[in-house]
């Protein structure tokens, strides 16, 4: 997949995803958390794109885990900053955005 369509793919899975979970439960304005998962998806997007096409082998889908790993935690961290939340709300939109990705990501290839 050419790394604009994954980007885009990205963006749209996870904006939603991030909007809805903490609309919800830390009552963030909707656009607000829109325009902050589209930042830190820019963020962390392009690092991990070029990590993981570094990686061949063996040892690839252990080196996923562990990017896609350090990706959530490094949006959570950005959505907590930029959404100024406390506790692991924030964590736990980045890891279900993340799994959405990973799953459209996965089913578009398959």
């Amino acid at each position: 997949m050419p790394y604009p369509a994954a980007l885009a793919l990205t963006v749209v899975t996870e904006v939603p995803v991030y909007v809805a979970a903490l609309r919800l439960a830390a009552a963030t304005a909707p656009g607000r958390t829109a325009l902050a998962a589209v930042m830190v998806n820019c963020v962390t997007h392009p690092p991990l794109w070029w990590f993981l096409r570094q990686v061949h082998g063996g040892s690839y889908w252990a080196a996923f885990a562990a990017a896609e790993s350090a990706v959530v935690l490094a949006e959570g961290l950005l959505m907590s900053r930029v959404l100024r939340l406390r506790g692991p709300l924030p964590y736990a939109a980045s890891a279900a955005a993340n799994a959405v990705s990973v799953l459209a990501g996965f089913l578009l290839l398959a």
